[in-house]
């Protein structure tokens, strides 16, 4: 099968031999692919968790038919139109845990858009309701939110009920756009006021939550935001993998800092966040209450292009590979 592959200059297309799943695996004719930045570190020959290195095949996030299943699959069978998460899905053909998959929608829903929602879903509704522990009325600050998983952490954070939701940008004209996505108040991480702004919309509380993509330099002003027995979810360093932390504050605000990856996870556990997404947001993705927009599209073929693309980090949304 064709297949994006690391090689020793740069991403490559090669023909490799066809991946076969495992007893409790299905395996996918791949339609499409959504880029995300561990995609994107992995192709340009870094390590992200156990994947990367010359020979690796990109992709943690792919949509296609399901063509096979191994005798230990419960629920899903040849034939069916999956949205998964997992790894090595830039090829024609890509496995997955069967408890990684979860049926597109009988809506319509492209290859394409389904592509933009599994990892982000997945990430967004464990920061905030299992790790994060939201309750319907709390408010809810989602760090780097012009991301494609922080749109769609705001409009979860909105779906279940936030009574505020506020996200941040540094770039002025994605800015503008979050509250196209759930934002009540968008704000700039770089700008030294925008603590004093959250706190103003909170009556000078600050949020139940953060789910913070940004880290490093936005730390200690995290803290601020943030209420008293309120809660930071570390989701993403986009800001950097360390930083100054005041430990006087986290103790005096009594916050619980948590910190969340999918790379130290089980296969069982993830199995169970796929589970607890499916049953809290399913109705409102099959409503169409939760999308992405999608920035551009590649053909597989210009693979090297599509990565070169995230990271100039130009776009606003999802960009996609197709290979149907």
């Amino acid at each position: 099968m064709k297949a994006a592959v690391v090689g020793e200059t740069g991403l490559e297309i090669r023909e490799i031999d066809t991946p076969k799943p495992g007893p409790a695996e299905v395996l996918i004719r791949v339609r499409a692919c959504g880029l995300n930045r561990a995609d994107a570190m992995v192709a340009s020959g870094m390590s992200h968790g156990r994947a990367g290195g010359p020979g690796t095949v990109p992709g943690i996030e792919y949509v296609g038919e399901v063509v096979e299943a191994g005798p230990e699959v419960p629920h899903v069978k040849p034939g069916d139109r999956v949205m998964c998460s997992g790894t090595e899905g830039w090829g024609e053909y890509a496995t997955a845990d069967w408890g990684r998959t979860i049926p597109i929608p009988a809506n319509n829903m492209t290859w394409a858009q389904a592509a933009t929602l599994p990892v982000g879903l997945q990430t967004m509704h464990n920061a905030i309701v299992t790790a994060g522990r939201f309750k319907a009325g709390e408010a809810v600050m989602i760090q780097g939110a012009s991301t494609g998983v922080g749109m769609l952490g705001m409009q979860i954070a909105k779906a279940l009920g936030a009574k505020l939701v506020v996200g941040s940008s540094t770039n002025p004209e994605r800015r503008a756009r979050l509250t196209e996505f759930g934002a009540d108040l968008a704000v700039d991480s770089q700008d030294p006021g925008w603590v004093d702004q959250v706190l103003e919309a909170t009556g000078g509380e600050g949020v139940d939550l953060i789910v913070d993509q940004v880290s490093g330099y936005v730390a200690n002003q995290n803290m601020q935001a943030t209420k008293i027995l309120g809660r930071i979810v570390n989701v993403g360093r986009l800001g950097g993998t360390t930083g100054d932390f005041n430990f006087d504050l986290h103790a005096m605000r009594r916050i619980d800092y948590i910190g969340v990856t999918f790379r130290t996870r089980s296969v069982e556990e993830v199995r169970e966040i796929v589970a607890a997404m499916k049953a809290d947001l399913w109705n409102a993705v099959e409503a169409g209450d939760l999308s992405l927009p999608i920035d551009r599209e590649f053909a597989f073929d210009d693979a090297a292009e599509a990565v070169e693309y995230m990271k100039a980090n130009r776009h606003f949304g999802k960009i996609v590979m197709n290979l149907d």
